[in-house]
């Protein structure tokens, strides 16, 4: 970190989501009420399917694993951003930022690959149905599981290794309420063209491949059940609808941040606040709601605690 006569930079100040203390307090108020009802929300899909011997099909397990990695997700910004509305001076430590901007894309980055993962399963599910039990048996699901978390961890090491090797001297001000890449390396005392381009492979091109994949591999799925008689057809199609919108609601603002060079746009806070707090926890609801099994699940294990 040392730069001959440069002075290390320790912190970082965050000028927050908007200047305007109305606009603060409102956005305070909304995320704070989200937070507050959809996280419990992630924890009881977690203890439903846990709890439920008819929830043990590798669906409810990855999507089990969908829960838990958004709600770890959500306490990276949140809870930091809800205590700096309320504060005038916002700073974070060097090593504050470096970690927060590291289990951002630990966790994001394995995100991602659990829902390529998802996506394969519904595949076997409804394309290889007869080999599906051979294929997705608990040991490749734990295998995947495993291969999910280590990917996400080799993409966030790398961006924070790059981000290691910058200099910070001054000025120190970064235009958000978090720590992300873009903003952290404009800052860097050093031509940043090459980590850019780094940066832009690394987070951008993975995104839009991603996603990209994911839109051909559900769209091979839905044309092969439209052709299909099966009872199960609607099922299939609204399993695979609901996988879709979580794929737009994951990957879209991704693909807006980090596809391009890092030039600021007056929408991206809007779109970071979207995607690091509001979809994180969105997404395994929408998941439930438009699942059956899990929501019958839900009102016995409710009734229970009832009884």
């Amino acid at each position: 970190m040392e730069n001959d006569n440069s002075t290390v930079v320790k912190e970082f100040i965050l000028l927050g989501l908007t200047q305007s203390r109305d606009i603060q307090l409102l956005v305070f108020v909304l995320v704070l009420i989200f937070y507050l009802i959809i996280l419990p929300g992630n924890f009881l899909i977690i203890l439903t399917i846990r709890s439920d011997p008819g929830l043990t099909a590798p669906l409810y397990f990855f999507l089990g694993n969908l829960a838990f990695l958004d709600a770890s997700y959500s306490f990276i910004v949140a809870p930091r951003m809800l205590v700096d509305f309320l504060s005038e001076k916002k700073v974070i430590s060097y090593r504050g930022c470096i970690t927060q901007l590291f289990f951002l894309h630990f966790l994001g980055g394995g995100e991602g690959l659990l829902l390529v993962v998802m996506a394969f399963d519904r595949y076997i599910a409804i394309c290889r149905p007869l080999h599906y039990s051979t294929v997705m048996n608990p040991r490749a699901c734990y295998a995947l599981l495993l291969a999910l978390w280590l990917g996400g961890f080799v993409h966030s090491i790398i961006q924070v290794a790059l981000i290691l090797h910058l200099p910070f001297c001054g000025p120190n001000q970064l235009d958000n309420f978090f720590c992300d890449v873009p903003q952290v390396i404009k800052l860097a005392c050093t031509d940043t063209f090459v980590v850019e381009l780094l940066m832009v492979f690394n987070s951008g091109l993975m995104t839009l491949l991603c996603f990209l994949g994911l839109l051909a591999s559900y769209a091979v799925i839905l044309c092969r059940v439209h052709g299909s008689s099966s009872e199960g057809k609607s099922k299939a199609v609204s399993t695979c609808t609901t996988h879709i919108i979580v794929i737009f609601l994951m990957f879209g603002p991704g693909i807006f941040i980090y596809t391009r060079p890092f030039r600021a746009f007056p929408a991206d806070k809007v779109v970071s606040l979207f995607h690091t707090v509001i979809f994180p926890l969105l997404n395994p609801v929408i998941y439930t709601l438009r699942n059956q099994e899990v929501k019958a699940s839900m009102r016995r294990l409710f009734n229970q605690h009832l009884a």
